[in-house]
């Protein structure tokens, strides 16, 4: 068997990578609100059992919103570039004149001149579906949306479950198999080290600085839990 038969298809890891960005803001919404349910169930000083509940129904209720909200925007996205550039297709068949000198305008302003210009004109022109694509990227801003609406969602959702779980994986150890540690600082603890890793991915993705972006999700992050710990002791100790 030859070594190109193991080589992973051209293509996929790129198709896969695309996803990335959904992934981590996935992880840092889920990792940031179900800490923020353990810690303000925590200062509430309600039982494990009741940690449990609220933090997989932060979980399952938040993530799916999450990613219903990452599909529509995704999808809302690609509709609108569809139905732009059915409009400049329209546009180019009915005034190919007009498009024409629109086009020369753009290249013009390029500092292309002369029978070169003319030429790039003319062969562009000759093709209506190259040619709006040209139209939407240098008049509109707008380049086609390669990612798939359903895929975003659901890897928005898929991120958003498995780094928030983080945050209760102690919690239900603790429930079938009870252990003698303190919950809350164990979860703290996890769910800090994931704070640092999807820092570290955000800033990856984002290329900027590793380091800040640790620190900005260990601020935020801990900001968060902060605010629901006290909202919790607060509220406990007011209908006491």
């Amino acid at each position: 068997m030859s070594n190109t038969d193991n080589a992973p298809v051209p293509g996929l890891v790129e198709k896969y990578e695309q996803y990335l960005s959904e992934f981590v803001y996935g992880g840092i919404d889920g990792s940031v609100t179900t800490f923020a349910v353990v810690a303000g169930a925590y200062g509430a000083s309600l039982e494990s059992s009741v940690v449990i509940i609220l933090g997989f129904a932060n979980l399952l209720g938040d993530g799916f919103s999450m990613s219903v909200g990452a599909y529509l925007s995704s999808k809302a996205t690609r509709d609108n570039y569809h139905k732009q550039r059915d409009s400049q297709l329209h546009a180019i068949h009915n005034s190919p004149a007009v498009e024409k000198e629109e086009l020369r305008r753009i290249f013009r302003d390029k500092g292309i001149e002369g029978s070169l210009l003319d030429e790039l004109v003319s062969r562009i022109s000759s093709d209506p579906a190259h040619w709006v694509d040209i139209k939407m990227k240098e008049s509109l801003g707008m380049i086609p949306e390669g990612k798939s609406p359903l895929m975003t969602g659901l890897v928005t959702m898929v991120s958003f479950l498995i780094v928030g779980l983080i945050p209760l994986m102690v919690y239900v150890w603790d429930f079938f198999d009870p252990v003698r540690l303190h919950l809350f600082t164990v979860a703290s603890v996890l769910t800090g080290l994931a704070f640092l890793l999807i820092g570290w991915a955000k800033a990856w993705v984002n290329d900027t600085s590793r380091l800040r972006g640790m620190l900005e999700s260990i601020v935020l992050g801990g900001g968060a839990a902060m605010v629901a710990y006290w909202v919790g002791y607060f509220i406990d100790h007011l209908i006491s």
